[in-house]
């Protein structure tokens, strides 16, 4: 009987030997290896923490991006995108980050950018999603291979150059009766002070609906508010760290 009792404990010994040594080698030993080939062809980045990577940063910036009033200017990336735009400043055109424990390279050389978006080999794969954000979303962005080609085609006529040039008209609407509703919040005599960027999402909101379904913002009011409560909940998704079988776990 005690050989099987030293028996049983050695087997799960080794199994715990086992489960530590694979944990070890994919939360430290393999994204340090990367991180090595990765310099070893000159590209710079930040450096490697374990489990989160540069999320607490991605968050941090985009917050403090958005916690001030944007200044009048078209230069828009430190506010849409103040992580990338920051590290390219620090460690150049092409550089790296890490989600998790996997490393991604930042492109921002416009001829490497054209050969990569043109290339049809299949040799650029997109990063893998967090799989919350598949749940809740499949589009365009997030499709490969033939499905995405599908879709591709499908959307191509709608941007062809005529067919934008005819919803001139459409644009030329949408902004009259913005403007138009503008003036009639404006007092006779004094100012009138209004935060714009509500405005100008309901503004794109109706250009769509009038371009795209004949209909108008009013009129689909509540399916943009439910895509605006997706939206939020895709941020939450991208800025949250994923542990697999996590969701499935109830808490009393």
């Amino acid at each position: 009987m005690e050989e099987y009792v030293v028996l049983l404990c050695s087997l799960v010994l080794v199994l715990l030997l086992y489960g530590a040594a694979r944990v070890s080698y994919s939360i430290w030993w393999k994204p340090k290896w990367l991180e090595r080939q990765l310099k070893r062809q000159g590209i710079r980045g930040t450096p490697y923490r374990p489990l989160i990577g540069d999320m607490k940063e991605f968050v941090r910036l985009i917050k403090e991006a958005w916690s001030k009033p944007m200044s009048l200017t078209h230069q828009i990336a430190p506010r849409v995108d103040p992580f990338t735009l920051t590290n390219m400043q620090k460690y150049g055109k092409i550089s790296m980050y890490w989600v998790g424990t996997t490393p991604r390279l930042i492109i921002t050389d416009t001829e490497m950018m054209k050969e990569i978006l043109s290339n049809k080999q299949g040799h650029f794969n997109k990063p893998p999603l967090n799989p919350l954000i598949l749940i809740l979303t499949k589009g365009l962005a997030s499709l490969e291979g033939e499905k995405w080609a599908k879709h591709r085609r499908i959307i191509n006529p709608a941007f062809h150059l005529e067919r934008l040039k005819e919803m001139i008209p459409v644009f030329a609407v949408s902004c009259g009766e913005m403007i138009e509703q503008w003036k009639r919040m404006v007092p006779l005599q004094g100012a009138w002070e209004m935060d714009i960027w509500p405005e100008i999402q309901k503004l794109s909101a109706d250009v769509i609906s009038r371009a795209a379904f004949g209909s108008t913002y009013e009129e689909g009011k509540r399916v943009f508010e439910l895509q605006k409560e997706l939206l939020v909940l895709t941020f939450e998704a991208m800025t949250t760290l994923y542990i697999p079988g996590f969701r499935c776990i109830s808490i009393a």
